[in-house]
């Protein structure tokens, strides 16, 4: 499978800031990926950019010796037509609902960016 933009959900059991700092570091030293988003009260983990999602989280499990679970993968590689059918890949939380905005880049490839807004 060659490397293509995907956009990843997956579950992390983050239970405390040591575990968030330790999933946190982890996406840190993956370079590629683009965006990253925690979502502490969810253990939910996005990643976006141009890679393979098996490896992505085989690399996360051995840096975080956590389980990881994908939940979602959204290829974003495709055609325009398709980008813009796509469905949100957060839905609202009880409290707090979520921004997602559409960015294009130096390389003209529309990213993904999520916003949590209280």
């Amino acid at each position: 499978m060659t490397q293509k933009l995907f956009c990843m959900v997956m579950r992390i059991n983050i239970d405390c800031k040591g575990c968030y700092m330790k999933v946190s570091r982890a996406l840190l030293t993956i370079p590629e990926l683009e965006t990253r988003f925690i979502e502490k009260n969810h253990s939910r983990v996005i990643v976006c950019g141009n890679f393979v999602p098996q490896d992505v989280a085989i690399k996360i499990r051995k840096k975080t010796n956590r389980r990881v679970e994908i939940l979602e993968i959204q290829d974003l590689s495709g055609s325009d037509e398709k980008q813009e059918e796509q469905i949100p890949l957060i839905s609202s939380c009880n409290n707090q609902t979520e921004a997602e905005t559409y960015v294009t880049t130096q390389d003209s490839q529309p990213h993904m960016y999520f916003q949590v807004i209280s």
